[in-house]
């Protein structure tokens, strides 16, 4: 039988529309009480169905303009090399669900260069290493920003960000960001930040929903390796959170559930 471990906790919600509202009623929370502060936050979006749903609940909750956006940076873990404008491009989802509805700085928005931006994919990830550099963070001594927030998906078979499992990008430990060619999701190429910056995060929210996700869940939960399956080595230096519907849930212990968080 499986050995469970409790460091990561679980967050369930009837369905996906009430997973968004939550996550987003917490990050709102979160970037708001610093920006109170003064404290400037680094968050990593995710692509995918579900962050799609969080960043349209952000931009649709009653809360979203209590936020000093002018002190939020935003991010993402993975990017599909495409032309800015193609409808599958992370950034171009990040644009019309959420930034063209808050007032945030064109300049704390960092998308991952393009296909048709004029450079290779080689090109593109170090072009992304440089502009990560730029916002190091001093405590640690990482050639990246210190992320408050890194949002992840989760696939059926337990990739996260373009890290998918037995591929030689998740072995990866002395770039921040690569390319991933001939990736077994399409489109075939995709460009991704590495586990050291996934992991070095303060927290790590990750948020799926659906049958099909539960039993990579159950995998995550049961500490399967990380070459195998990424999602389960995924883990933020301060909390790590999973939020999920009830369909991705149905496979997880109920001593493993956060009813309260």
């Amino acid at each position: 039988m499986a050995e469970f471990t409790t460091e990561k906790r679980v967050v369930v919600r009837p369905d996906p529309a009430h997973v968004a509202r939550s996550v987003a009623t917490r990050v709102l929370s979160r970037l708001g009480k610093r920006g109170r502060a003064g404290l400037v936050s680094h968050v990593s979006l995710t692509g995918g169905v579900m962050g799609g749903v969080v960043l349209r609940a952000i931009a649709d909750h009653p809360k979203r303009d209590d936020v000093d956006w002018s002190l939020v940076h935003f991010w993402w873990s993975d990017e599909r090399f495409l032309p800015r404008e193609h409808r599958d491009r992370n950034e171009r989802v990040g644009r019309t669900t959420l930034f063209d509805h808050i007032d945030v700085p064109a300049e704390n928005i960092h998308p991952i260069p393009a296909s048709d931006a004029g450079i290779d994919m080689d090109a593109a990830a170090e072009a992304y290493e440089r502009e990560l550099a730029r916002f190091a963070d001093e405590e640690t001594g990482n050639p990246w920003p210190s992320f408050q927030i890194t949002f992840l998906g989760v696939g059926p078979d337990g990739h996260i960000a373009s890290l998918f499992p037995d591929r030689p990008e998740i072995q990866v430990t002395d770039r921040a960001v690569v390319a991933v060619r001939d990736s077994p999701k399409p489109p075939s190429e995709r460009i991704t930040m590495t586990r050291p910056v996934i992991n070095s995060a303060v927290r790590v929210w990750m948020v799926l929903a659906g049958a099909d996700k539960a039993a990579a869940l159950g995998l995550v939960l049961a500490g399967a390796s990380y070459d195998s399956v990424p999602a389960a080595g995924a883990k933020g230096r301060r909390r790590t959170i999973i939020f999920v519907d009830e369909a991705a849930a149905s496979q997880v212990p109920p001593e493993l559930i956060d009813g309260e968080y």
